[in-house]
């Protein structure tokens, strides 16, 4: 099993205002917190409620990557690295297809880094059971000030 950690270097901050509340979807904002809490089998759910429903075909793929990156995180929590590998590469096939820096205020770019801090260490074999985790400090999500357009 991976030991996982929130960074507790940085001075917390919070992860929305007000104004992402209510221009975003709660199942959104939920699964924000979720994540940022390590919740991530929870934050799963959340953006899978929001994904299963009418959503545009932009938001739909955006949810499908930030649930797979969050799937990853789980199955490392129980000991599945080869999953995890896995919900990672899907994840960057998806953030890549979606092929926008910014989406419902989420730094694409900036999130990605520390997804490939998080996880990189998956690809250092050929089989990633073979490899002796490190500690892993998972992405945290802060959205940007300006609220976005979304379909």
């Amino acid at each position: 099993m991976t030991d996982m950690q929130v960074s507790d270097n940085v001075p917390e901050q919070p992860a929305y205002t007000d104004a992402h509340v209510a221009a975003y979807p709660i199942e959104y904002i939920a699964g924000i917190d979720l994540y940022n809490a390590g919740e991530f089998h929870a934050s799963h759910d959340a953006w899978e409620e929001r994904w299963m429903g009418e959503v545009g075909p932009q938001e739909k793929l955006f949810l499908q990557a930030m649930i797979q990156s969050a799937v990853a995180f789980h199955h490392l929590e129980i000991g599945r690295p080869g999953a995890a590998r896995r919900m990672h590469q899907m994840a960057k096939e998806k953030f890549a297809r979606l092929g926008t820096r910014v989406f419902m205020s989420l730094d694409l770019e900036d999130y990605q880094e520390q997804l490939e801090r998080a996880l990189s260490w998956l690809w250092d074999a050929p089989d990633p059971r073979e490899l002796s985790p490190p500690q892993v400090i998972p992405p945290r999500i802060r959205l940007l000030a300006a609220i976005d357009e979304f379909d």
